[in-house]
């Protein structure tokens, strides 16, 4: 860096470096999300910055994407090459349940900051690719469509496996074949007798204590925000549905709306012993940014 009077002017290096340094705590943050050590997070942005350092910076449209791109391809390696390796105690990798690790709060903010214990036990059992969609996706909000080159797969296929990981974050077993066929039998079911204005087939894929519930988005677009009984939800959709398309929905059958190619409102369903027992529309735009749809003939 040189200084002209009261001009400072800063030379390329030092402004690649400077620029590094404004993205270094949300690159440290990334990997040690996906890594779960405080060490290894740290070898990550420092090859990262190695590489950024080789690179020729002015074909570099957007920096912080490609510094994301470039940290979670590195976190990749190093997953795959800690699974390669004889699988060690968690302590030995995550300082986090380390008995002798030394408290340290940038760490402890790190912590803090959506990752707990719990969900760090969680992501060690992810596969490195389920981990890596996850985190980027759902902490970061990174797009699938710059999620798939790290991973190696296409956005489809990205998108399925941050959905994978998601319901085993959360708990939620997988679904079994046989559930999903025999959800989308009864959603299908559903659909054609909306669309055909079949009242009576309604009433019948219905349970009689279904419940039907629309969030503040879906609600906008005049559905109540809860109707019970089958004879009022079978009102609300005879006749209805005709631009719906069957879809999976986080994995499970399901409906979406579409306009001009973009999902406006989706509609999970709740299937028991054969009826829909509850059926959820939800149009908030946030909702609508995460969701994982995946097409299904129907």
């Amino acid at each position: 860096m040189s200084v002209t009077g009261s001009v400072v002017r800063m030379s390329g290096d030092d402004w690649l470096a400077t620029r590094f340094e404004e993205n270094r705590d949300r690159l440290r943050a990334v990997a040690y999300r996906i890594l779960g050590s405080e060490p290894e997070a740290e070898d990550a942005v420092q090859e990262t910055w190695i590489r950024l350092s080789r690179s020729d910076s002015e074909t570099i449209d957007n920096l912080g994407g490609w510094l994301t791109t470039v940290v979670g391809r590195i976190c990749l390696d190093m997953l795959r090459t800690r699974r390669g390796r004889p699988e060690l105690p968690l302590g030995d990798h995550s300082p986090a349940f380390a008995d002798d690790a030394v408290p340290d709060p940038e760490l402890e903010a790190v912590q803090a900051d959506s990752v707990g214990l719990a969900l760090l036990v969680v992501l060690e059992t992810l596969s490195p690719a389920e981990r890596l969609a996850f985190v980027l996706h759902d902490m970061f909000a990174v797009p699938f469509d710059d999620i798939a080159p790290i991973i190696g797969k296409s956005p489809a296929a990205a998108r399925q496996i941050a959905s994978r990981a998601r319901r085993r974050v959360r708990g939620t077993p997988e679904p079994t074949a046989v559930d999903v066929v025999r959800q989308q039998e009864v959603v299908s079911a559903f659909l054609a007798a909306a669309r055909g204005a079949d009242f009576s087939a309604l009433l019948e894929v219905l349970d009689p204590e279904v419940v039907l519930r629309a969030d503040a988005g879906a609600s906008e677009r005049g559905m109540a925000p809860m109707t019970t009984g089958s004879d009022r939800v079978a009102a609300a959709f005879s006749g209805r549905a005709q631009a719906a398309k069957l879809v999976l929905v986080d994995g499970m059958p399901g409906l979406v709306w579409m306009q001009r190619g973009e999902p406006v409102v989706v509609f999970s369903f709740t299937v028991v012993d054969g009826r829909v027992a509850a059926i959820t529309l939800r149009g908030d735009d946030d909702y609508l940014r995460t969701v994982e749809l995946e097409p299904l003939k129907g």
